[in-house]
């Protein structure tokens, strides 16, 4: 039997061992021994049939996540894992005071929280990972819980390199994860009509697709700051250089969202963390999804921050621009064009959204039922790795092209810039290593 095959039934092996554990206890481990039906509170879901979840990242975004599943009746939150220890004791707080709201359930106390997420994984009573943690972390924390035998819900940007969606990529094809990037626009009635619209033919021929998201990502640049109590700084940092601390980049708070977005080292600008939603959509109404640009034309001027052209080779051009309406995207046909963002959806002429409208959407499970019933059905989400992966990549892609100034050719099968070794070797980075 080859390796590749002894990995994958092993990991069936585990799966299969996992789940009986589920079948034969009465919550997560940490939770009730006994667990009468009433304390299970609205939604009830026998123990064995629920899907237990853990969260990596307990920041802002997390905090964020947990009300939305503790509000599916068919998960429940039983771990946690984040590398500042007030965060750990906040999402506790936050999750028992979840259940008593939504669940009537007044005196839970089964969410265990870790410092190591590894610790977390090696819990067989957790069929499934939530990931929230800064972009950098992704590829290695997702694997590592594929490779647990875990599920996967990762928040997009899924990475900031390409060589890390493609290891992803090849990741779930062998541990057969069920897995779904966090690009929740894919799963919302207005995208979904946006999509109809692209197909059906009444914009005409596509030409022209402009997206305007922020600015690409910068070197790190931040004043240094006296670190707080409570966080391991080594380990935030983990698989990135080892960064000195700012609060903006990091704060010991969940109010706000956290500024390492904008910078190359962690994140990829808010190009890729805005870009990970505008591309997304760009790619999928065009039809692109498993596919990317061919041709990459960065703008004249080495300082601008918009500009860069991106060509598929059926030639339709894809334009980082701001065409003054926030963050969003604009389809440019030959019969008409289409606006589409989260606060609007609208057509030149008006009429082709009125067409389309009369058409009924197929039903649609919000973006975390349509993960949670994969993992039930082992079938394929709205949003899986290689949609994510190549979401990421064009984010990547213009980040590089930003970076060199210069005309790119990209080969989209073979995921390598055609003839430009300096291009390729920013494909992927050197991670750190910080244990």
């Amino acid at each position: 039997m080859s390796k590749k095959a002894k990995l994958i039934e092993g990991q069936q092996e585990f799966r299969d061992s996992r789940r009986k554990f589920i079948r034969n206890t009465s919550l997560a481990v940490g939770a009730f021994t006994i667990v009468p039906r009433h304390v299970l509170g609205q939604g009830y879901t026998a123990p064995s049939d629920k899907i237990n979840l853990g969260f990596i990242g307990l920041g802002k975004q997390g905090s964020l996540l947990a009300p939305t599943f503790i509000s599916q009746a068919q998960a429940q939150i039983v771990a946690g894992s984040d590398v500042w220890t007030p965060k750990r004791k906040m999402f506790e707080r936050q999750v028992e005071k979840l259940y008593a709201q939504k669940r009537n359930v007044a005196a839970f106390k089964g969410v265990t929280t870790y410092l190591e997420y590894k610790e977390l994984l090696t819990r067989k009573d957790i069929d499934a990972v939530v990931i929230s943690t800064p972009d950098h972390w992704h590829a290695l924390q997702s694997i590592d819980a594929m490779r647990s035998g875990k599920d996967v819900y990762c928040e997009k940007p899924l990475t900031n390199t390409i060589t890390e969606g493609i290891e992803m990529v090849r990741a779930v094809k062998q541990t057969k994860c069920i897995f779904q990037t966090g690009s929740m626009q894919r799963s919302w009635d207005r995208f979904q009509r946006a999509k109809q619209i692209a197909a059906s033919d009444k914009l005409g021929e596509i030409k022209k697709v402009l997206v305007n998201v922020g600015d690409p990502g910068k070197k790190y640049d931040l004043p240094v700051q006296k670190l707080p109590k409570g966080i391991d700084w080594n380990k935030w940092c983990g698989p990135a250089p080892l960064l000195t601390y700012h609060k903006s980049i990091a704060p010991a708070h969940n109010k706000t969202y956290p500024d390492w977005r904008h910078f190359e080292e962690i994140g990829g600008g808010i190009l890729s963390d805005w870009g990970a939603h505008m591309f997304d959509i760009a790619q999928w109404c065009l039809n692109m999804d498993a596919t990317g640009p061919v041709k990459i034309i960065p703008p004249d001027d080495p300082k601008a921050v918009r500009g860069i052209k991106m060509y598929y080779a059926n030639g339709v051009e894809m334009v980082h621009e701001d065409f003054g309406r926030g963050w969003g995207v604009r389809f440019i046909g030959s019969e008409g064009s289409m606006d589409i963002s989260r606060e609007y959806l609208e057509t030149t002429p008006a009429t082709i959204l009125q067409d389309v409208e009369k058409i009924k959407l197929p039903k649609i499970e919000n973006h975390y039922q349509d993960w949670l019933m994969a993992i039930r059905n082992r079938t394929q989400t709205i949003c899986d790795v290689e949609v994510g992966h190549r979401s990421a990549t064009i984010c990547n892609i213009a980040n590089i092209g930003y970076d060199l100034g210069r005309p790119l050719e990209w080969d989209p099968k073979k995921e390598e810039f055609k003839s430009d070794e300096e291009a390729n070797a920013m494909k992927t980075r050197k991670n750190r290593k910080f244990e």
